[in-house]
């Protein structure tokens, strides 16, 4: 999964801006909305722009903001969300780099580095939307000991948001159910899976999204592993379940496209994705794994 780096490292430990100095081949990430500056090589790579390529374009190195670093590679936002900063993609803002959607993640290899952007989209979009405190509505700013957004009026402390969600392998016999979501860029197969709410365990959003979704009772629920997804800003934890067989499928069609299960023949090397929690899931499925 994209977590599964090693024998590389992630060191999230928060850096204060004043101490991180920012090496020539050191990466920095620039975002606008849902677009990433990169490179697509010829290889088939996405590469993403150095530092020092930055800094020759005449990007202000004060604009810089320490994210984290793989082993001793360290990785920087560009603060262009920031006020008096425009994000235009329109401009191509270094030669022979473009704005691409940032769906390109999915493809971008070596897996530190596609685990690197999505982290970072993650944090790009935590820090943009907490420009101004929700509490007073006065701008917020950086904190110099702990990765938060702080106002300086009402005191209120802004840490990175984290949303819990599931994903489930709902199982009857032999077989899985795989959906396909409704009105969705992602066309591939998918697993059940939804957000925890309020007042709810994650075992109870497990039996909660599989009856609203399908319509089915789930028992024997059971923790596989988790997956931060910086995409979505999740915490994404997988479980596997069992379908009451005597019940048939209900499905939400304002949610889901198709419902359906699946025998492990059926199941191909595309459900798999090299990089989620959910084709992790169906990959182990088909393997005999559960």
């Amino acid at each position: 999964m994209i977590q599964d780096i090693e024998p590389k490292h992630l060191y999230n430990t928060f850096v204060d801006e004043a101490d991180a100095v920012p090496m020539p081949t050191d990466t920095l990430f620039i975002f606008s909305g849902n677009h990433v500056v990169c490179r697509k090589e010829t290889t088939g790579m996405v590469t993403f722009p150095s530092v020092q390529r930055a800094q020759e374009m005449g990007f202000d190195e004060h604009l810089f903001l320490y994210l984290f670093r793989i082993d001793s590679k360290q990785y920087f936002l560009f603060r262009n969300y920031d006020e008096g900063i425009a994000e235009d993609t329109t401009i191509n803002p270094i030669p022979d780099f473009t704005w691409e959607d940032t769906q390109i993640m999915r493809r971008v290899f070596p897996l530190d580095e596609c685990f690197a952007v999505m982290t970072a989209f993650h944090l790009y979009n935590w820090y943009r939307n907490n420009k101004f405190c929700g509490r007073c509505g006065h701008r917020t700013e950086y904190s110099h000991r702990e990765r938060a957004k702080i106002c300086p009026i009402c005191g209120n402390v802004i840490y990175p948001r984290i949303n819990p969600a599931v994903i489930v392998g709902v199982i009857e016999g032999d077989k899985i159910l795989m959906t396909r979501y409704a009105g969705r860029a992602y066309k591939g197969h998918a697993l059940i899976a939804g957000f925890t709410e309020i007042g709810e365990s994650v075992e109870q959003t497990v039996q909660r999204e599989v009856m609203e979704e399908v319509g089915l009772h789930v028992s024997n629920i059971r923790y596989y592993k988790s997956q931060p997804w910086g995409i979505e800003s999740d915490l994404l934890m997988g479980f596997y379940c069992d379908a009451d067989p005597a019940e048939t499928i209900h499905m939400d069609t304002s949610e889901l496209a198709r419902a359906r299960f699946f025998g492990r023949d059926e199941i191909t090397p595309e459900d798999g994705s090299r990089i989620s929690l959910t084709g992790e899931m169906i990959m182990r499925f088909k393997s005999g794994e559960v």
